[in-house]
């Protein structure tokens, strides 16, 4: 096995948000470009390392020297190559191209003709020649938005880099990126590190900057252990860690040698809103709040350190002297905002711009209260609940604690709701108008909580659209693709119509704001969005057959699709769905509108018996459908295939006779009303 390669580059501190992109982003481009340089023993082997200072990538199987290998240049084709059998100039510049003679060329066949080439052995590079280019591609490649230069220099990077580490095995090799000559050196921790760490060969890195400069190099080893010591500390406590993903992400980038300590804060802060000091923790202090056994926040919190002392007491009093500060204020907002109710502050709105093109927030709660009392009737909800929870939505933007902390929009809006004397049905409702916020959120609960929100995100949907900013690409500063997914969620549980609720948003807006054909064209966008909900849990064909009917209400769209499911399976699916993509076919040749089947024009007898089959068919699926029982209808459907396909096989649709073509055209579309009653099944694949 060829020796281990380490590439290090020691920067300044990194992006904590990026960095564990960029860690993996440098080791697979490194990797990718080892590969494609053949100097690899096999596939990539590789390990990736991000610390706040530092990007590092192991390779193993690194060779020193790429093999050689036997090349056959092809050059010009025979049967131009001589003229009176003296080389032309093609063929000789060719053969000066090679380094050799006309004689020492041979004839190949190249799949098309023979042609003249030249076969000769190409000496493998090394490693170290290969490398630099390799390395300077990865830090090109790297997905930085933006960069800096430092000092005199002219290099650019993400941060300051100050020294640059490459040992092939034990082996310094000759590179140089970033305007950094390659060595065996590096430095660890800013505080812990024991000085300058000399790395004997390329395997000892982690373990060597663990020892010597007390640096946990992986990425996936720091949070796995800050993760670890979290839970057993929480454990301790009888607490369990209020759970952020993005946070433990953001504290691994931020420490190179992570100590895990428990403080606390005083508990008549726990008066505000939990939500509010948890926000505060997490986002000001990058803190891990504790929840008890009921989910209720304790004051004692847990915080990641990048030091270890022998006695923490000061880092532990230290922080418990920031936070004070800090919930001191959120206690101070809270307070504020009590005084006033959220009633009074709606006049307020007036003066805030929702956008220059659509107005301001006053101008949006009464198209909201508007489009909320058509679809809280349409739900049967509380008609004066749902007025009161439009008319309320926006009211907490103007509140002190919303002004520090946007994420709380609706949050405190319950609080001081309950807190005016609002019922719970419209506090909820003010909270819950923003769900789903992302993938996999939970949905409003209640019939008022779920108008209001409809009309919040259609609202945004329409207008926004209608105004010209439409999502392009990976673009879509106003959530729209958002905004529609969370929609049709709440469609898919409710008997709602899509086209009349964005028809209902579009007249909310006065005359002459929006683009004429906004309501088509979002309705297209969000079944363009509804396919990509239910890829998720369906097949592409079967999602593809259930939407060709361009369902308007969605409450029984998850019914279908399983059904549809269930009917591919049958042994007659694949037949009938041939069939009805020929049928399809057949109509669209049919010259006018067809009219009902005249059974005296009806001649052969297959014909005759599809008519009838599908006659008595006709009932049985009409029940199952009015029924909803979507599986029934489709395994009806299939028992007519014996008589689809002896029509086919025997009847010629397109007769001679007008009539007779006609009628059979007829007989067909009569066929296809009936194969297409749940889904185009036309679209399932074999």
């Amino acid at each position: 096995m060829s020796p281990t390669l380490l590439i290090e580059l020691l920067t300044e501190e990194l992006p904590p948000k990026a960095l564990n992109t960029l860690g993996n982003a440098f080791a697979a481009a490194i990797a990718e470009g080892l590969e494609k340089a053949q100097l690899l023993d096999g596939t990539p082997d590789f390990t990736a390392y991000a610390a706040p200072r530092r990007l590092a990538v192991q390779v193993r199987g690194v060779k020193a020297v790429q093999t050689d290998r036997q090349v056959l240049k092809k050059g010009p084709a025979v049967a131009n190559a001589l003229k009176d059998g003296v080389p032309t100039k093609a063929l000789e510049g060719f053969a000066r191209s090679c380094g050799a003679a006309v004689a020492d060329l041979s004839i190949v066949h190249d799949g098309k003709q023979d042609v003249y080439a030249y076969e000769f052995t190409q000496k493998g590079q090394s490693l170290a020649d290969l490398l630099g280019e390799i390395l300077a591609q990865a830090v090109k490649k790297l997905p930085i938005p933006k960069v800096m230069r430092w000092g005199s220099s002219t290099h650019t990077f993400v941060r300051p880099v100050h020294a640059l580490t490459v040992l092939h095995g034990e082996n310094v090799l000759p590179v140089s990126v970033l305007g950094l000559e390659a060595g065996r050196s590096s430095r660890g921790h800013r505080f812990l590190s024991q000085g300058e760490i000399v790395f004997a060969q390329a395997d000892d890195y982690a373990e060597q900057i663990r020892e010597q400069g007390k640096v946990v190099a992986s990425f996936g080893e720091r949070k796995a252990a800050i993760q670890a010591a979290l839970n057993e500390r929480a454990a301790a406590l009888g607490a369990s860690v209020a759970a952020d993903d993005a946070l433990l992400d953001e504290v691994t980038a931020l420490v190179e040698y992570p100590n895990v300590l428990e403080a606390g804060f005083e508990a008549h802060f726990l008066a505000v809103p939990q939500e509010c000091l948890i926000l505060t923790m997490q986002q000001n202090q990058k803190y891990f709040p504790l929840l008890d056994a009921q989910g209720k926040l304790m004051n004692r919190f847990l915080l990641v350190a990048n030091i270890a002392p022998d006695n923490p007491e000061h880092i532990v009093h230290g922080n418990e002297r920031v936070l004070r500060a800090r919930l001191s204020d959120a206690a101070f907002f809270y307070k504020q905002d009590q005084k006033a109710k959220l009633d009074s502050r709606l006049p307020k709105l007036a003066n805030v711009v929702y956008h220059n093109k659509l107005g301001s927030q006053a101008e949006r709660v009464a198209r909201l209260q508007a489009l909320a009392a058509h679809i809280g009737a349409a739900l049967g909800a509380d008609a004066a609940a749902v007025a009161r929870a439009a008319q309320l939505a926006k009211a907490d933007l103007l509140t002190e604690m919303v002004g520090e902390f946007p994420e709380l929009q609706g949050v405190m809006g319950r609080y001081y709701a309950l807190h005016d004397g609002e019922t719970a049905e419209v506090a909820d409702a003010l909270a819950q108008h923003y769900r789903p916020r992302f993938a996999g959120d939970a949905l409003p609960q209640g019939a008022v909580a779920v108008a209001v929100s409809l009309t919040d995100k259609l609202e945004t949907l329409v207008g926004i659209w209608g105004i010209g900013l439409i999502p392009t690409g990976d673009k879509d500063p106003y959530a729209l693709r958002r905004a529609a997914l969370g929609v049709l969620r709440m469609l898919l549980e409710n008997n709602l119509s899509i086209n009349d609720l964005l028809q209902t948003a579009y007249d909310t807006f006065p005359a002459g704001y929006l683009n004429a054909d906004t309501v088509a064209q979002v309705a297209e966008f969000m079944q363009g969005r509804l396919a990509v909900l239910l890829h998720n849990d369906y097949p592409h064909d079967v999602v593809a057959a259930v939407l060709a009917q361009r369902p308007d209400r969605l409450n029984d769209l998850v019914a279908k699709l399983q059904a549809v499911q269930q009917f591919k399976q049958l042994p007659e699916a694949a037949a009938l769905a041939a069939a009805n993509k020929r049928v399809q076919n057949l109509l669209k040749k049919a010259d006018g509108s067809l009219g009902a089947v005249d059974e005296n024009l009806l001649q052969q007898d297959e014909e005759r018996a599809l008519f009838a089959a599908a006659q008595d068919l006709q009932p049985v699926v009409a029940k199952a459908l009015a029924e909803q029982d979507f599986q029934a209808a489709l395994a009806a459907l299939a028992g007519i295939k014996p008589q689809v396909d002896a029509f086919f096989d025997k009847v010629m649709v397109m007769a001679d006779d007008e009539a007779v073509k006609r009628n059979r055209l007829s007989l067909l579309k009569q066929l296809a009303e009936l194969l297409n009653a749940v889904a185009d099944i036309a679209e399932l694949e074999n």
